[in-house]
């Protein structure tokens, strides 16, 4: 027979979320990095086309 399952305590969901939205933070951070490394022309950590109107990424 099915029981349901126990209540996730107020801390540990909060926890869960702070976890979440810290990764979110830094992924997107490192993101913009990468974008404004591209439009300086100092990116290193892929190989890209650069044509005369528009940069193709390759990664």
């Amino acid at each position: 027979m099915a029981v349901p399952k126990k209540r996730t305590s107020k801390s540990k969901s909060r926890s869960h979320k702070a976890n979440w939205k810290r990764k979110t933070y830094y992924s997107s951070k490192k993101a913009i990095s990468l974008g404004k490394s591209i439009l300086t022309g100092k990116s290193n950590s892929f190989i890209y086309l650069n044509t005369e109107s528009n940069s193709i990424a390759i990664d």
